[in-house]
């Protein structure tokens, strides 16, 4: 079918003399072909308007320095993981006790968890509870080490933390990590009302946290009141505009076709990469309690966070978004006393305290 139309403004006046003509007479879907679009290199700027300690955030090099490896044995992640935790575990002892948040070891459901707990709660957040569960795409946090998110929530929430050590690939592929967090949901409920739980979760956490919340409505179970996910990992695929757009600019991340491509397959198994419980973003979003998302403009998976606001829209469930200004995947968590770190959390505690009951 062909198409033609003339493009001019609606109102003359001295600069609308020259008129913008779309030439599109020819147009088909038979003889257009709708391919790659061809970018010439560029060099893209620190933006003014942020922090100077967010602007520093961004104008870092590559902090992954195996971003684009592709570990070759099991052997080879487990290596890479150990040493992620010795240093990481480090830093969070350190973290803690500057904020003034202690931690505790349990067990809940039959699974590994840590509670963390601020010095001080405020009267309504008494009985409340933020479930967690970390990022690391599903191959890094174990222990201790994937509560860097749970204690900021913790300290400038003001609120109890319960952060899930789920098990992960390789050892545990698909859906080991999900029935975890739904059994240890299943012991959350023994001693909490589902009107004053929340989940949260960053990156693979958050498409965790996702993919529980549908198995949960799939199976007629209590939903939390709230949900607030930072940057999920909902599309193991690897589609999503902003994975070639962003691609290099992300300075976490970089690249689908690095490590994280192999860590999608190797958390996956023998799971097809489309299957909701893997990709949530395939999934039901019907019954999902109010769902906060955030994520930044130049993040990789940005488009897998528009997505999932998208679907849950379409779904007729709330679902606000925070985009912030150049921040590559799960940034803010890089520096925890920068400007942004702090307005990020006063939005999720925002948001928080707005659905979960007294």
């Amino acid at each position: 079918m062909k198409i033609s139309m003339t493009c001019f403004t609606s109102r003359p006046s001295a600069m609308t003399a020259i008129l913008i003509s779309c030439s599109a007479s020819t147009l088909s879907a038979q003889e257009t072909d709708i391919g790659p679009r061809d970018v010439p290199a560029r060099i893209i700027p620190t933006p003014e308007g942020l922090s100077k300690a967010g602007r520093a955030l961004i104008a870092q090099p590559f902090w992954l320095a195996f971003w684009n490896e592709h570990p070759a044995s099991a052997d080879v992640w487990k290596a890479y993981e150990a040493g992620s935790v010795e240093q990481i575990e480090v830093v969070l002892a350190d973290l803690r006790e500057s904020l003034g948040v202690t931690m505790k070891q349990v067990e809940m459901g039959g699974v590994n968890a840590y509670i963390l707990t601020p010095e001080t709660i405020p009267a309504a957040h008494e009985g409340q509870l933020i479930v967690n569960a970390h990022g690391g795409a599903y191959v890094f946090g174990s222990g201790a080490s994937g509560t860097f998110e749970a204690t900021l929530m913790a300290a400038y929430g003001g609120y109890r933390v319960l952060a899930f050590d789920y098990s992960m690939a390789p050892e545990a592929p698909y859906p080991a990590a999900l029935d975890d967090d739904a059994a240890a949901w299943e012991a959350v409920l023994e001693h909490h009302e589902p009107e004053q739980v929340a989940f949260t979760g960053t990156s693979a956490g958050g498409a965790l946290i996702v993919a529980m919340t549908q198995r949960l409505v799939a199976e007629g179970l209590p939903v939390p009141a709230a949900v607030a996910v930072n940057t999920p990992w909902v599309d193991l695929t690897g589609s999503g505009d902003s994975l070639s757009v962003n691609e290099g600019v992300d300075n976490v991340l970089v690249s689908y076709d690095g490590f994280l491509s192999d860590a999608a397959r190797i958390y996956a198994g023998d799971t097809a990469l489309t299957v909701p419980g893997v990709s949530p973003i395939y999934g039901n979003f019907a019954g999902f309690p109010p769902t906060l998302l955030i994520t930044g403009t130049r993040d990789l998976l940005l488009s897998d966070t528009v997505r999932t606001q998208r679907a849950l829209r379409q779904a007729g469930v709330e679902a606000n978004i925070q985009i912030f200004e150049a921040f590559s995947h799960e940034q803010y968590l890089f520096d925890p006393v920068a400007p942004e770190t702090l307005e990020i959390f006063a939005e999720i505690t925002g948001f928080l305290d707005a659905h979960l009951a007294p």
